[in-house]
């Protein structure tokens, strides 16, 4: 049996609307905006070190790096190598559950460039008209 079948028949249904659901605390990890970073980055590039997902997602501090990288090899999109060299080096790289993400992150990385301008347009009018300041 796996996590999701019980001994009276199928697996339950998920429904993320509902609080508590485990399918809607998944999409609040991938909906992050550093999961979706490390998990595009790692689609585009394949295996990467601590230091160059680091380098590649301006802005990440080492601690939210770290949480996030954990985060999602608990969660079974990523994995983890560890090689015991002077130094050790560690590599992370998306499992075969995590590359089924990489279309629809792709799709979404795309719809946001497409739509950035129209976006910063809506910002600005809603801006203008609520007196909403930065």
């Amino acid at each position: 049996m796996t996590a999701v079948e019980n001994a009276t028949g199928p697996a339950p249904s998920f429904d993320p609307y509902e609080r508590g659901c485990p399918s809607r605390d998944l999409l609040d990890r991938i909906g992050s905006k550093w999961a979706v970073l490390v998990l595009g980055e790692l689609g585009r590039n394949g295996t990467s070190r601590f230091g160059e997902l680091r380098k590649a997602l301006a802005g990440v501090s080492e601690k939210m790096l770290t949480q996030t990288l954990r985060t999602l090899e608990r969660d079974g999109l990523i994995s983890r190598t560890l090689y015991p060299e002077v130094p050790p080096h560690v590599e992370y790289e998306l499992t075969a559950l995590g590359q089924t993400l990489r279309e629809p992150l792709k799709a979404l990385t795309e719809w946001s460039v497409l739509h950035i301008g129209e976006v910063l347009t809506a910002r600005e009018a809603y801006d203008e008209r609520t007196g909403h300041t930065r």
